[in-house]
């Protein structure tokens, strides 16, 4: 018997992105009427128009936001919100400037070990939002925002107070040496003049084998019916308790994993001790909602959003502001949300009907 498939949640997406891209042009329009369409244009083909070195700036851009659209996304299957993954990617990053600043005696592993260590930390920071949920009932989303701070000061307290890790002049970490970077396998020489390396072959894999949990194996369905119902769950014989700290876990350990691939990725990318909180942790939420929190489709939702990113970056030649860009970014996933939202609504009005 075949499988139906609705594809309304496809064309949701699609009609979120016309929508984004129309209400774009209107904002070019009402700043430069003059240059307007050409800067539409520059969106749209900006980064192709660049040759090898546009499209290579794509995938290093597409590399954190996929890994944290996953992490997201994964969370959202299993009946969870992580909010979290800015201080995730953050206690990431700061676990592979750790190893890549002191432990060069690891040689040709150096870049593997600091990238498990961002996996660990990662997964440590998302499994105890998963622990307060679990065992003491506390919202994940209150946590997960609360630990985004906690991890912001925490980092910036630590490399601030190391020699070894602070560089006073610039208020940031110190430049990780070449040999701790992941290596690039030759991209570097297929797109030329980029900043992309083997990350977005990680992140891809990773999309990937989360995809296969969720769909293929008995412990993503376990975690997966969590989500659905906690209760019935329970009554099948599922340790609900376990699931949530397992989802949160590895929802964190994806998160960690970007932040470690962008620190290593030898781009001058650093950890800036400042009171801010990193935004790919709250971009991974638009890529998941543009995704719909399916793997796979996120890689390609990570694909587009990285492309805007980037064209919006050549808007700059035209004199417009490259914020404009994260403007149409949002309205498309403030347009997706909705759709899902009527989606919903529409669904519940047609299962009332049936039981009626």
């Amino acid at each position: 018997m075949k499988k139906n498939i609705d594809i309304v949640p496809l064309l949701s997406s699609l009609l979120a992105i016309v929508a984004g891209l129309v209400i774009g042009f209107i904002i070019l329009f009402i700043c430069n009427s003059d240059k307007a369409l050409l800067g539409f244009a520059t969106i749209l083909t900006g980064p192709v128009t660049h040759g090898l070195k546009g499209v290579g700036q794509v995938l290093y851009y597409a590399t954190p936001l996929i890994l944290c659209g996953v992490s997201v996304g994964f969370a959202f299957r299993t009946g969870l919100f992580n909010i979290g993954g800015s201080g995730q990617f953050l206690m990431g990053a700061f676990g592979a400037v750790c190893v890549g600043l002191t432990c060069d005696f690891l040689g040709p592993f150096q870049w593997v070990v600091a990238l498990l260590v961002a996996l660990i930390l990662g997964g440590i920071c998302g499994g105890i939002t998963g622990v307060l949920k679990a065992y003491f009932n506390v919202n994940e989303v209150i946590t997960s925002i609360m630990l985004n701070y906690i991890t912001l000061y925490l980092v910036n307290m630590v490399i601030k107070g190391n020699k070894l890790l602070f560089n006073s002049l610039r208020n940031e970490s110190r430049d990780i040496p070449k040999l701790a970077n992941i290596p690039k396998l030759g991209l570097d020489k297929i797109f030329v003049g980029s900043s992309v390396n083997s990350g977005i072959l990680i992140a891809i894999l990773v999309a990937v084998i989360i995809y296969i949990i969720l769909e293929k194996t008995t412990f993503g369905y376990e975690l997966k019916a969590c989500g659905f119902n906690k209760n019935a769950s329970k009554y099948a014989g599922i340790n609900e308790n376990k699931s949530i700290v397992y989802s949160m876990i590895i929802a964190g350990a994806i998160c960690g994993l970007a932040g470690g691939i962008i620190l290593l990725s030898g781009t001058g990318r650093h950890i800036e001790v400042k009171d801010v909180i990193v935004s790919e942790g709250f971009n991974g939420i638009s890529v998941a909602l543009l995704g719909l929190s399916n793997p796979i489709a996120i890689i390609f939702s990570g694909l587009f959003i990285a492309y805007l990113t980037a064209g919006g970056f050549y808007l700059q030649l035209f004199q417009f502001s490259k914020e404009i860009i994260d403007i149409i970014i949002a309205i498309i996933i403030y347009f997706s949300a909705f759709s899902l939202l009527v989606k919903d609504i529409i669904d519940r009005i047609k299962q009332k009907k049936l039981k009626s």
